[in-house]
């Protein structure tokens, strides 16, 4: 269904209804999904015993399956399914995957020097990893096609509307760490994991209650060959049983990362033979379909958006190492509160930004049935802003009141993003009044110059700790997520929204499965990076904080000179690529 301009009632402060709808979904999304992940190192190394280098294995072959599957989910809702059944189905599935992660088990203990760990537990967490692998499949792709359709081709507001959406997506990230990576740390792990399971339940009733205001957007492409049977079911319900039936083979994906097994080399587990099996068949499928299915335009401009898709591939292994090797660094040789004075010390304090997560829905469902009443009055606006205002309050007292811990200052990278969204969704506009907005390509540039640019002062604080033994100061970890998060708002979200423009409109779910194809691999290679810094501490002994920094030093350092070095070589082709969009800003 091609997008069309919607009615000026349909506008709430200046975008369309169901981009919030979109948003909130996903913010719910990601409040489960960055919640668990914030844990998920953590939880396998202080818990389960794991060493830091199989806890990076099991890190990395999940969060590259977790992008990597959206390929499918995106064909799958091109093809048949519909973005509305994609993103319901996905949204069942991240239900039970994250109510699963909250069964802990018991914790592992060191018997003659190895540990003993219950079997039971990991299975599950295994099996609930991959339901959430498979949910991310089916919700990720489709949620942000859906943004695309609900503008008009010709719309300017498209590029401040992504923006919008990703700051949806980094208030859950950002409410994800506040709330699980501290509950799961000081109240227990399971408590963390089941509260990102509510989460997702949330975002799921979002969606399904806010269907009014996508228009018809997200419905499926052909009803009747969704009802067609095949082997003996309905296509429709023949896709959701072969979804299921995937989690055992994605769960024993995982084990195996986790135990080293099948490994080629030690270093190239089947999870990542996986993901260049489907990167191989989506790189064929992309040159028959440009070859034989594109005009020249088409050809150029799908040619273009495959140059931006690999500048996210190599931006996003530098971010991800935020979720590994930062954390690990954090929790070893950082302070962790942001201004110690004003912590709370006394008792086990709860989260106040947990009465956010429900206040800022709730708030734009009444402002939404208002406006719906009423398209002229002022008075849905003051009340969402009002309630804007006081989630940043809730959100302040939680980022200086609270015991930080290495999981919970993760919220650091959202917490940015959050601010600055609104600032250069701004500034783009303001450019392009001026005829000076960046191209994508050059936008993306910039991305990567900032994201090696932010691991310098990791680098600085890594070398201060190898010089004197002591903590270095928490402040190098703050602006370290300042600087990366100035080149994730320059990149993400205009790559997001250049999907949407410049791959051919019957294979956008597709392409943009492609785009979370390479963050899947960002996320293995982030991985394997980190693995240099990896440092195994014998059970009982302290860290020799001057010995460890130098490993941390040496990466950070590297991560700074590729992520340099790639920004060169994007500002080279850039404006190359620019001609080959062929008008599309």
């Amino acid at each position: 269904m091609p997008a069309i301009a919607l009615p000026a009632r349909e506008d709430f402060l200046g975008h369309p209804k169901g981009v919030y709808v979109c948003f909130f979904t996903e913010m719910w999304e990601r409040f489960s999904f960055y919640g668990m992940k914030a844990l998920l190192l953590l939880y396998l190394t202080k818990y389960h015993l794991f060493g830091d280098k199989a806890g990076l294995d099991l890190l990395g072959a999940y969060g590259g399956l977790v992008y990597c599957v959206p390929v499918l989910g995106g064909l799958l809702a091109d093809r048949w399914l519909g973005m509305r059944k994609a993103v319901t189905f996905g949204g069942v599935l991240l239900v039970l995957g994250h109510l699963g992660m909250a069964y802990e088990g018991h914790a592992a203990s060191m018997q003659a020097g190895l540990p003993v760990r219950d079997e039971g537990a990991l299975q599950v967490m295994y099996l609930s990893l991959a339901l959430i692998i498979l949910g991310v499949g089916f919700l990720k792709p489709n949620i942000s096609t859906i943004v695309g359709k609900l503008y008009a081709d010709d719309d300017p507001r498209r590029d401040s509307g992504f923006s919008l959406f990703y700051a949806g997506i980094n208030l859950g990230a950002l409410f994800a760490s506040l709330v699980c990576g501290y509950v799961g740390e000081t109240w227990g792990w399971k408590y963390g994991f089941g509260a990102a399971g509510l989460g997702m339940l949330a975002g799921l009733a979002m969606f399904l209650w806010g269907q009014r205001y996508l228009h018809g957007h997200a419905e499926p492409p052909d009803p009747a060959a969704l009802r067609a049977r095949v082997a003996g079911l309905p296509r429709e319900w023949a896709i959701y049983a072969l979804a299921v039936l995937a989690v055992l083979p994605l769960g024993w994906l995982l084990w195996a990362a986790a135990n080293g097994a099948f490994a080629l080399g030690g270093e190239v587990s089947l999870a990542l033979l996986l993901m260049l099996l489907v990167l191989g068949a989506v790189l064929v499928w992309f040159a028959w379909f440009t070859g034989t299915r594109c005009t020249p335009v088409e050809r150029q401009r799908m040619l273009a958006l495959m140059a931006l898709i690999f500048m996210a591939l190599v931006f996003f292994t530098l971010y991800e190492q935020t979720y590994g090797s930062w954390v690990t660094f954090t929790d070893r040789l950082l302070t962790k509160d942001i201004v110690p004075a004003l912590v709370v010390r006394d008792g086990t304090p709860w989260p106040w930004s947990a009465l956010s997560l429900l206040l800022a829905p709730l708030a734009f469902f009444v402002a939404a049935r208002m406006s719906d009443r009423d398209p002229a009055s002022p008075a849905p606006r003051v009340l969402f802003l009002a309630v804007g205002a006081l989630i940043l309050v809730l959100l302040v007292r939680d980022c200086v009141a609270l015991p930080q811990t290495a999981g919970s200052l993760t919220y650091l990278g959202a917490f940015f993003l959050v601010a600055l969204a609104p600032l250069f969704a701004g500034l783009w506009g303001w450019l392009d009044k001026r005829g000076a907005d960046p191209s994508k390509p050059a936008k993306s540039a910039l991305g990567l110059l900032f994201a090696g640019l932010s691991f310098i002062p990791l680098a600085v604080a890594a070398q201060q700790v190898a010089a004197s033994g002591q903590m270095a100061s928490v402040w190098w970890l703050v602006l370290a997520y300042l600087v990366l998060e100035i080149g994730e708002m320059c990149l993400s979200p205009v790559g997001l929204s250049a999907v949407t423009q410049l791959a051919v409109p019957r294979v956008v779910s597709l392409m943009m499965g492609t785009w979370f194809l390479a963050t899947a691999f960002s996320e293995t290679l982030a991985a394997l990076f980190g693995k240099l810094a990896a440092i195994e501490v014998p059970q009982g002994e302290a860290l020799d904080l001057a010995a460890a920094a130098p490993k941390y030093a040496h990466l950070f350092w590297l991560m700074t000179w590729i992520g340099i070095g790639c920004a060169l070589a994007a500002f080279l082709a850039a404006p190359l690529l620019r001609r080959m969009m062929h008008g599309v800003k």
